[in-house]
């Protein structure tokens, strides 16, 4: 009786904690929350010193990289699996309040949460054990391709094979299921940090500079591309020369972006084409006819889809709003928690 109470007061919760943004699905609403996984601890000076959390999400942010020392700001998911215990349940603690609007009891919804396919047990446990530290009463584990897949609107259940490769920020997944379960997983720890870094990295290197990861992102998404196109485009970008110390402007194409985006690149394709191996044959005829679908923010990148095609040969498809599509996957897996129970992960 009680259980039937506090389930009909709190809403199942579905959750895509990803290394750079953390969705949130609330049963029969849909998408609720979309926020950076960033927090902003204040360590607090005096006699009673204790660490206070200053901000999540968007703010937090903002933060990044311009904080003072008395402020740190945290990325607690690295590579897709939690890093830092304890912020990543307060983190979610603090999402969790945002959706739930103030009741007289606290809330103890069911929560299904997206794991990467390469995550271990350990890392699995630690995001089981987060999500029942912020109040879920009970919590589902479901393996990302498989979410993508379902965002994506591809036929999960039915005996054909299904390929998706979801490019997050810290992992790239790829996928191949059918008959609602996963015939091949794999998992490479490269996403859309790594190019940040790769980019980072390329500036430093050629042109002596030094910029901050908002930079680098925003570089990414503005003139950054996986195939060399027609057009080259520039942009302005300032960061802080090393040899003089001082801050100063200059001009970047997409041309050198490109290249410096290569390496990562060439891991994700990879891991594409190793995937392909590891499948098959029939499914494999299966995925020669419909190709691959990307997802997750990484499916962003402009030609990233040429990229694949002119690498492995086959259709490549950008699934619509790729970002959300982990998350709307999982929001799906949610309304229909008790008719799938096959797609769940086990621990």
């Amino acid at each position: 009786m009680f259980s039937f109470l506090r389930s009909y007061f709190s809403n199942d919760l579905a959750i895509d904690l990803g290394t750079a943004n953390t969705l949130i699905y609330v049963r029969s609403k849909g998408i609720v929350l979309d926020e950076p996984s960033v927090v902003a601890i204040r360590l607090e000076g005096g006699p009673n010193a204790k660490k206070t959390i200053q901000a999540v999400g968007k703010e937090a942010k903002e933060m990044l990289g311009k904080a003072p020392g008395a402020i740190t700001v945290i990325r607690p998911m690295k590579d897709g699996v939690i890093a830092d215990f304890t912020v990543t349940e307060q983190m979610l603690k603090q999402f969790i309040k945002k959706v739930h609007d103030s009741r007289l009891f606290s809330p103890s919804p069911r929560i299904i949460i997206c794991v990467p396919s390469g995550s271990t047990q350990v890392e699995r446990r630690a995001i089981r054990e987060s999500a029942i530290g912020a109040g879920a009463s009970q919590v589902f584990l479901i393996e990302e391709p498989m979410a993508a897949a379902i965002g994506a609107g591809l036929p999960v259940a039915d005996a054909t094979g299904s390929m998706v490769v979801d490019i997050g920020g810290g992992t790239t997944e790829v996928g191949v299921i059918s008959l609602g379960g996963m015939v091949y997983a794999g998992s490479v720890r490269v996403g859309g940090d790594k190019l940040d870094e790769a980019i980072i990295n390329y500036i430093s290197r050629n042109y002596g500079m030094l910029i901050g990861e908002n930079t680098a992102e925003n570089i990414k998404k503005t003139i950054g591309s996986a195939f060399p196109g027609a057009e080259v485009r520039e942009m302005e970008v300032s960061g802080i020369n090393k040899a003089e110390g001082i801050p100063r402007k200059f001009t970047i194409s997409s041309n050198e972006i490109l290249e410096a985006l290569t390496e990562p690149l060439n891991q994700i394709v990879s891991a594409v084409k190793s995937a392909l191996e590891k499948t098959p044959p029939e499914l494999g005829a299966d995925i020669a006819d419909k190709g691959m679908v990307l997802t997750g923010g990484g499916a962003l990148l402009r030609d990233l889809d040429r990229l694949l095609m002119e690498e492995t040969g086959l259709p490549v498809i950008v699934a619509d709003d790729p970002l959300t599509c982990v998350a709307r996957g999982c929001g799906l897996a949610l309304e229909k928690m008790d008719k799938l129970g096959s797609i769940f992960a086990s621990e």
